[in-house]
């Protein structure tokens, strides 16, 4: 996962919980626009969701903001996205 979007997926996150509280959930597509202008980026995004982590279409976003923010920092791709 790149930097650019674990900060997206964080941010919305947390702006999702603020709104509608901890109970709140989110799909993956909650972090792109309506318009198809970032396919690679959406694609990294529904293999971390589906494949790799085998998550249902809305989870919490309690729970999803947890995982991104334990992504170190090293580990991060700064040039490709996923």
């Amino acid at each position: 996962m790149d930097l650019r979007t674990r900060e997206k997926i964080l941010a919305v996150c947390l702006e999702k919980i603020k709104q509608k509280g901890d109970g709140v959930q989110v799909s993956f597509y909650a972090f792109f626009a309506n318009k198809n202008d970032d396919p690679i980026t959406l694609m990294n995004v529904a293999r971390w969701w589906i494949e790799e982590h085998q998550l249902n279409h809305f989870e919490k976003a309690t729970k999803i903001y947890a995982m991104v923010e334990s992504i170190k920092d090293k580990s991060l791709d700064k040039t490709t996205s996923y």
